[in-house]
């Protein structure tokens, strides 16, 4: 025996949504409700859908897209061994090559940095 599924409260939102559309535009109810009845829920197209619905009257079917098994299984890349000596030399490979290319820069003393204001002839304390 299948389980029941349920619909999610977005596929449910859905469904009252159009079928509430289609009862506002005056198509016909796919349930006897007494006069009593709509007059209690004031002829509200949604409250109706929602009577519809539970009474499993709706000729509905949702299609949930689920992604597709793939036939072939995943491997993983083989952990080649490499030795510490030939990690070391493309390491220092790798650094050569940087200092070659780009510019070392050196370190900054604080005597050789010098406030902007006070450069322009300005100090601190005067206006």
């Amino acid at each position: 025996m299948p389980k029941e599924e349920k619909f999610t409260k977005y596929e449910t939102a859905r469904i009252l949504g159009a079928r509430a559309l289609q009862i506002a535009m005056n198509a016909p109810l796919l349930i006897k409700i007494s006069k009593e009845d709509l007059e209690k829920i004031k002829y509200d197209p949604i409250r109706i859908a929602e009577v519809e619905l539970r009474s499993n009257i709706l000729p509905i079917s949702i299609k949930r897209p689920f992604p597709e098994k793939r036939e072939s299984e995943l491997k993983r890349p083989k952990e080649s061994k490499i030795s510490d000596e030939k990690i070391e030399e493309k390491e220092t490979a790798e650094e050569e090559e940087i200092v070659k290319g780009g510019e070392i820069m050196a370190l900054a003393n604080p005597d050789d940095e010098v406030d902007e204001g006070v450069a322009g002839g300005e100090e601190a304390g005067e206006d």
